[in-house]
């Protein structure tokens, strides 16, 4: 029978330590309903006291499936653990769980805190018995356990135990620093195990300082501990966290997990870890990291042509999973180096069968290498070579003409006698034998002026007659300039990210000497790709 792996998220609370991340309640509580639903079996919530963000949020958070906890430390010295004010202000969050943290390394126990080594041990014992009497179920976080072991493993020892002893129902050990190598965690877990707290009652909790937070993670659960926490995309403070994206499915589908562990995840749950991992990057503002693992755009892409060959023949040659068990997908992106196994899979995956003999191949593949040559890439740019790709092929409606477009900027005191800028954009499109012309502000709700572009994009979508239903719920999320050549020859290379209500996206390319022009060749992509795939004009 296969062992209960348990996984414990702490997103929004340590996640929240990221330089630059600051969580509304709002998307708090989004976070939640995507951690509950994707069968995590602890979601930590914050600190309650700590900052009103955090008291707030777990006065609005509903009914989970997982086990809600609520963060905070140890009793201080000097009172009771029923008398301690930020004590009792986690017990009022009204969570089933308690995690608290304590000093298990000596040195910051005398240096950091001031106070005696026994004092200490008897503050993590009083304060776990008093939130088990509460009828709370407490974890005890160790920090800088391994540090501390190295130090003085006896004392390191005495901590777990008082916290062990007085009731937790876990001990998680820390690795705070972030610096221990997974071999010496592994060791480690063995031999606190060995001394006497049982395997099935240990956590770990590792940060990513070495970049081996999710090695270290699966080092500890092979020693015997039995509980991960971790965070989505590996939020967290300084390098971040254990990566629970990553950690998830290694654990369900590499082995030994795989046959030997249950989590609360689902194989069937786990096609919505790309989902998820991209909507925190949309709430945070992020661009999504392409190489990042089982979930980033680039981690099935295959560029090289002999690549490609060979996973048309078998996936398995250069994949070490099937993209759609984490919901992502394969992706054969067309390039200077591609050849016409690459070309034909791509055409396939667009739903486009083309004979191998077909001339039009060629075709496509010299269009795409002439364009290259002329500072575009197609290989971030998967919808603009879809777009080239149709195009050549006749399959591509002509949704739109854009009979011209104006955009200004402007420089002027405001109110307050402020110079601020404005921009405007003008833009015709011949729908059928209709005309149609927008103008549009680049100005947002804070009266902040969002640039050409972004007056442009606002135009461009303003008014497309028949077409408009299908472009509401699409944005703009990423915008990446490159200035392909020196000099006064340069040339300007855009690549616009779009996305849209149904988490869809997709990338295109622009290149002109005028910035302005490149940006709008990749806008006017962006939307004919959209409503080519939602069927418009078929």
């Amino acid at each position: 029978m296969a062992e209960r792996l348990y996984l414990y998220d702490t997103t929004l609370r340590d996640g929240q330590q990221t330089q630059g991340v600051q969580f509304s309640v709002a998307e708090k509580q989004a976070l939640t309903v995507m951690l509950d639903r994707l069968g995590i079996d602890y979601i930590e919530g914050g600190w309650p006291g700590a900052n009103p963000t955090d008291s707030a949020y777990f006065e609005a958070v509903g009914e989970t499936r997982a086990t809600m906890a609520a963060f905070g430390m140890t009793k201080r010295s000097g009172r009771s653990a029923q008398n301690d004010d930020v004590l009792a202000a986690v017990l009022n969050a009204g969570t089933s769980a308690v995690c608290l943290v304590g000093k298990s390394h000596d040195y910051h126990v005398e240096a950091a805190l001031g106070i005696s080594r026994e004092e200490n041990v008897e503050n993590i014992r009083a304060s776990v018995a008093h939130c088990v009497a509460e009828g709370r179920e407490a974890l005890f976080d160790a920090e800088h356990f391994f540090d501390g072991y190295y130090s003085d493993p006896g004392y390191a020892l005495e901590c777990l135990r008082a916290a062990h002893e007085a009731g937790a129902r876990w001990v998680v050990l820390c690795d705070t620093n972030g610096g221990t190598l997974p071999a010496e965690i592994g060791r480690i877990v063995s031999e606190v195990i060995a001394a006497g707290i049982p395997g099935d009652r240990l956590g770990i909790h590792c940060h990513d300082d070495a970049g081996m937070a999710v090695a270290g993670s699966l080092a500890a659960v092979e020693a015997g501990a039995r509980q991960i926490q971790g965070t989505l995309n590996g939020l967290g403070e300084r390098c971040g966290n254990a990566n629970l994206i990553s950690l998830i499915p290694t654990l369900l589908l590499k082995e030994p997990y795989a046959s030997r562990f249950d989590t609360g995840v689902t194989v069937e749950g786990m096609k919505a870890l790309t989902r998820i991992s991209r909507q925190l990057d949309d709430i945070l503002n992020r661009v999504p990291r392409n190489n990042a693992p089982y979930v980033g755009a680039s981690a099935f892409a295959h560029k090289a042509g002999l690549h490609a060959s060979a996973i048309l023949k078998d996936p398995s040659t250069y994949e070490h999973v099937d993209p759609s068990t984490v919901g992502n997908a394969r992706v054969i992106p067309m390039s200077n180096q591609a050849g016409q196994s690459n070309l034909r899979q791509r055409l396939s995956e667009m739903g486009i069968g083309v004979e191998k003999a077909d001339p039009r191949l060629s075709r496509i593949l010299e269009e795409i290498k002439d364009r290259e040559d002329r500072g575009y890439s197609y290989d971030t740019a998967q919808a603009s070579f879809e777009l080239v790709a149709r195009r050549e092929l006749g399959l591509l409606p002509q949704f739109f003409e854009v009979k011209r477009y104006r955009v200004t900027v402007e420089r002027r005191k405001n109110k307050y006698n402020r110079m601020v800028s404005l921009s405007e954009a003008v833009v015709v499109v011949k729908i059928g034998e209709e005309k149609r012309l927008s103008v549009s502000e680049s100005m947002d709700e804070t009266g902040s002026d969002r640039g050409p572009v972004n007056a442009l994009a606002r135009a461009l979508a303003k008014d497309l007659g028949p077409y408009q239903d299908a472009i509401d719920d699409m944005h703009l999320v990423d915008f990446k300039v490159r200035i392909t050549q020196g000099g006064t020859e340069a040339v300007t290379r855009v690549i616009i990210d779009s996305e849209d209500g149904e988490g869809r996206r997709w990338s295109t390319v622009g290149v002109s000497a005028n910035i302005v022009d490149a940006s709008f060749e990749a806008l006017i992509d962006a939307v004919t790709w959209k409503l080519m795939r939602d069927g418009q004009g078929a």
